[in-house]
């Protein structure tokens, strides 16, 4: 696992937003909705990414797939740049790179078979297999899933949610990738079925050596899956560290106001904790705050927080934060974060 699969470096993505009632010709707003992200996969590992909605998580995962084009920054995959490839090269280098979706339903196209619908990325990238070669393949995917082959036939509407996501995972297994990314593959799904899900990306990744970017909001969820945690806030990674290291010492008062907000299963244990509320709402990224973009809702915010934007600095063995006031955060009152179970 020493070796580095992905590498992004700076990564920026910017929207032109089109004002509202302004003229044609009149410049559109800019949204930042990734600024400056810079994160490493190695190979076999899990990086859990984790954040509040609008914070950029889904749109880092699409500017590293290559389906959103990137402003800034580069994506090293094993030292190869990948940002301004031709459109061939990234229809090429998604092979490797595959992604599996929130909602399992609408990621599927409802006129298909599942049988075509899995075996649609093998026909793009390895068009010399016969139909029989493609057959066995799907068959072969669709069981390792735990799916049966003779389902093949069927719409994607005549199975349940995780069946369906099962499905997606075929898809995006199917061509053998490096690294899946997936973007809140469990958010729409029961609880029970949520950890069926988890157990089996864990056995998939380790029976195929996958590298797997798991973006999720459920902590305890990343913290099962993810060897290494990232936290985003409007479009900034605050802070990343190993995944034990993270929820026992979180620094980043933002990473601990998340850690907090989850339930812990004893009512007495609950009642008892001290628990970070978080003020305001999330600033809009159209017009994020000047310095630190935290700072407006930070319980422990200082006047120098406005002045200058932090930079994601080592406090630790591989434990980095955004944060110049981190030690008052590390020491604030507040449950240790063990419970994140």
């Amino acid at each position: 696992m020493s070796n580095i699969l992905m590498q992004v470096e700076n990564l920026s993505v910017t929207f032109g937003i089109p004002r509202r009632g302004g003229w044609p010709w009149t410049p559109p707003d800019q949204l930042q909705a990734v600024s400056n992200a810079s994160v490493i996969l190695k190979e076999g590992e899990t990086l859990g990414l984790v954040g509040e909605s609008g914070s950029g998580k889904s749109t880092l995962a699409r500017a590293i797939v290559g389906t959103v084009p990137v402003s800034g920054g580069r994506v090293l995959w094993k030292g190869k740049d990948m940002v301004g490839l031709s459109a061939a090269e990234t229809r090429a280098h998604g092979r490797h790179v595959q992604m599996v979706f929130q909602d399992p339903l609408a990621a599927l196209n409802p006129r298909m078979t599942v049988g075509q619908v899995v075996a649609e990325p093998l026909v793009t990238h390895f068009p010399d297999l016969s139909k029989s070669e493609v057959r066995d393949k799907v068959g072969a995917m669709m069981e390792r899933v735990g799916l049966l082959p003779a389902l093949v036939n069927r719409y994607p509407h005549e199975f349940s949610g995780g069946q369906c996501q099962r499905i997606g995972i075929a898809r995006a297994l199917i061509t053998e990738p490096e690294l899946v990314v997936c973007d809140e593959p469990v958010s729409a799904l029961d609880v029970s079925v949520q950890a069926q899900v988890v157990n089996l990306l864990q056995d998939l990744q380790r029976d195929m050596g996958l590298s797997l970017l798991f973006i999720a909001h459920d902590l305890s969820v990343v913290r099962h899956i993810s060897n290494r945690i990232a936290v985003m806030y409007l479009g900034r990674i605050v802070e990343t560290a190993e995944a034990g290291e993270l929820i026992a010492n979180p620094r980043h008062p933002y990473t601990k106001a998340l850690i907090s907000s989850v339930p812990i299963p004893s009512p007495k244990a609950e009642r008892a904790r001290h628990r970070p509320v978080l003020e305001g709402e999330l600033p809009s990224p159209l017009a994020p705050p000047s310095g630190c973009v935290f700072r407006t809702r930070c319980p422990i915010a200082r006047p120098d927080c406005a002045e200058v934007r932090p930079e994601l600095l080592e406090v630790a063995n591989g434990h980095m934060v955004a944060c110049p006031h981190h030690d008052d955060a590390a020491n604030a009152d507040q449950r240790p974060a063990e419970s994140v179970n």
